[in-house]
This record gives structure tokens, C-alpha cells and sequence, in this order.
């Protein structure tokens, strides 16, 4: 599926929501749920803060909009996520019945869109939706650039490192991936 100005407004919105993750020292991956052409729902990582190992941006974006639209079936929407799917996130999108996602950088090391495992069609085809279309490597580049000045940070605060603080705090651990390669 061709991607429009639309598309790259809204995966604007999500790298917004990916720079806010990073300032509160999350790992800083953004979504946004758009039905009917309105974003209805976006968020940011939220697994540190929340110590909730599922609360990546993907799944809380989708929740609130099921909550805000009152059905938990996305179908019409699109998801926008920076990073590719993980396996959960993806799965949980089928379940929410989402039609669409578009997504940044490939994470070959969690993505469930082929990065790491492809659990999207016609590799797997869910009973009850098997029509997801998902696009990647939209604005993958500005996605890569957030990830890695992310995990640069952390290793200069790393424990042991020349830049580390002196109360040594742990660094955040990555849940969703780690150094996305570029692009796909």
C-alpha cells in the first residue's frame, strides 16, 4: 500500500510521542491509533514507569482507543508506530482488529513484521482478520536516530562507564527491541 502525506503526518505524531518516551526515559518508541481519518488515541513507551513489561506504546495506544470509541474493534484504523511491531503488539492488533499498520525502522531483533519473526499475512493468516496490511520504513530514519541517541545515553550512564553518574542507577533495560537496523 502506497504511503501519502497522511501516513507521514500521523508517523509525525508518533515520533513526537517517541521524543516525549525518551525524555522520560523511556525507550523511545511512539504510536498513534487513527479511525476515520482522526487520531484517536496516542502514547508513548511506558514499560520503566509503569513496570508493566506490556506497556508499550503500540498496545496503550490501542487500548485507549478502544476505550475512547467505546468498542474495543478497531476496524477502520490504522496504527502508527515508529519501530516495528513486536510479536505482542502485533498480535494484539489483530485482536483489536485494526486494518492498517505503518511503521519506522525495523527492529530485527523483536519485530514481528518480519524483522525477527513475520507474523503478518500471508505468512499467518488470523481466523478472523486476514486482511492486515502493514507498511514499513516509513520515516525510518528519524526512528533509528531517537533509538540510538536513546541507547548511546544509556550506555554513557551505564554503571562503570566514564560518563556515569556517581549514584550509580540502573539504565533503563530495553523491552521492545534494542538498536533498530534503518529502513526495510
Amino acid at each position: 500500500m502506497e504511503v501519502d502525506d497522511t501516513d507521514l503526518g500521523h508517523m509525525r505524531t508518533a515520533l513526537q510521542q517517541a521524543k516525549e518516551a525518551f525524555d522520560a526515559g523511556e525507550v523511545p518508541i511512539g504510536a498513534v491509533v487513527v479511525c476515520g481519518g482522526d487520531v484517536v488515541a496516542a502514547a508513548g513507551n511506558a514499560v520503566e514507569r509503569s513496570h508493566d513489561a506490556s506497556a508499550h506504546a503500540e498496545v496503550l495506544a490501542m487500548r485507549a482507543a478502544a476505550q475512547r470509541s467505546g468498542n474495543w474493534r478497531l476496524t477502520g484504523c490504522t496504527l502508527y508506530a515508529t519501530l516495528e511491531p513486536c510479536a505482542m503488539c502485533l498480535s494484539a492488533a489483530y485482536l483489536f482488529r485494526v486494518d492498517r499498520i505503518v511503521y519506522g525502522a525495523s527492529d530485527v531483533r523483536m519485530g514481528g513484521a518480519g524483522g525477527w519473526v513475520d507474523l503478518t499475512p500471508p505468512a499467518v493468516r488470523h481466523p478472523f482478520h486476514a486482511a492486515l496490511a502493514v507498511t514499513g520504513g516509513v520515516l525510518a530514519p528519524q526512528s533509528v536516530a531517537l533509538l540510538r541517541g536513546f541507547f548511546q545515553q544509556q550506555r554513557r550512564r551505564a554503571p562503570g562507564s566514564a560518563a556515569a553518574p556517581s549514584a550509580a542507577a540502573p539504565a533503563a533495560t530495553p523491552v521492545h527491541g534494542g538498536d533498530a537496523q534503518g529502513g526495510s
